[in-house]
């Protein structure tokens, strides 16, 4: 069989469309094995691509703006929506049916910092009334330092993708309190990368048929089933869990719809980074996503 080198640049059950293409057994079902892999801290998914260490990537449309700014065409296409929102959640330490965004300046707010997630979340406080500079922030790099340092007792506010939320409320120190996707709306989040050249492959075609399959099943099979396909990924969270997160996403819509990335959406994560000053025109559509190889 041929092996796909998949690499993605976070790791969690918001992603769970890509890591069901492989639990699920669906690549296999095209001929085809893979390898996974998170991208190494510090290192550039370009490289990678340039090294031939990665076929497919997880990562995001702003990732090619980033290199339109500089006048280059990108290295890779964007061929595939993974999901079409924000896929942070808010937790707190106590329970808030009231919850609102200003209260996050009565506490500590442990979140994410740079690149994608932090753009999305200040847009997101922006919509909410909230400016997040006005609020007092926790940065503790990487996600297991985080779930540690909240564990501890550190912040009253928490900021992470699921099932990372949700496992802290299954461990009872955590209550979610707020989806970032519902302050943002529909958005061109995330997506899959692949080089140019090897969009007219026989097996782009095949992954890409895999993946759509495993979108669908994603979308539309219970909670509980999926969480089960894809359990050994997530070896560190409980299955009560990253359930509980995937119906979530699957209630919100995060993953309805064709692979394909909408116009829209695309035009909408403009309107974010255009907001944040991070590009200065909006970028055609044309130059930064191709057709899901069929």
């Amino acid at each position: 069989m041929t092996e796909i080198k998949i690499m993605v640049f976070r790791h969690s059950a918001f992603y769970s469309p890509l890591i069901a293409a492989i639990a699920g057994g669906f690549l296999k079902k095209e001929g085809l094995t893979a390898s996974y892999t998170v991208l190494p801290a510090g290192a550039s998914i370009m490289d990678e691509f340039a090294e031939g260490r990665v076929d497919v990537a997880q990562a995001a449309v702003s990732v090619s703006w980033s290199e339109l700014e500089k006048a280059r065409k990108p290295a890779v296409a964007q061929f595939a929506q993974i999901n079409t929102r924000d896929g942070f959640f808010i937790a707190a330490r106590e329970p808030d049916s009231d919850f609102s965004w200003s209260k996050l300046k009565t506490g500590q707010f442990m979140h994410v910092h740079g690149g994608q997630p932090e753009v999305m979340l200040r847009y997101g406080a922006s919509q909410m009334g909230v400016d997040l500079d006005q609020v007092e922030r926790i940065n503790v790099p990487g996600i297991d330092a985080m779930m540690d340092a909240w564990r501890r007792g550190e912040g009253d506010f928490f900021h992470e993708q699921g099932a990372y939320p949700q496992q802290l409320a299954h461990e009872n120190c955590a209550h979610i309190v707020a989806a970032v996707g519902d302050a943002v709306g529909p958005v061109a989040f995330s997506s899959l990368v692949c080089r140019w050249d090897w969009l007219p492959t026989d097996e782009a075609r095949r992954f890409t048929a895999a993946y759509r399959s495993a979108r669908k099943f994603v979308d539309g099979a219970e909670p509980v089933v999926i969480a089960e396909t894809v359990a050994e990924y997530f070896s560190d969270h409980s299955l009560q869990a990253v359930s509980r997160a995937i119906e979530t996403y699957q209630k919100s819509g995060t993953w309805n719809g064709d692979i394909a990335i909408p116009h829209e959406l695309y035009d909408n994560a403009l309107n974010v980074f255009e907001h944040a000053g991070l590009i200065t025109r909006r970028h055609p559509y044309e130059e930064v996503v191709a057709p899901p190889p069929a």
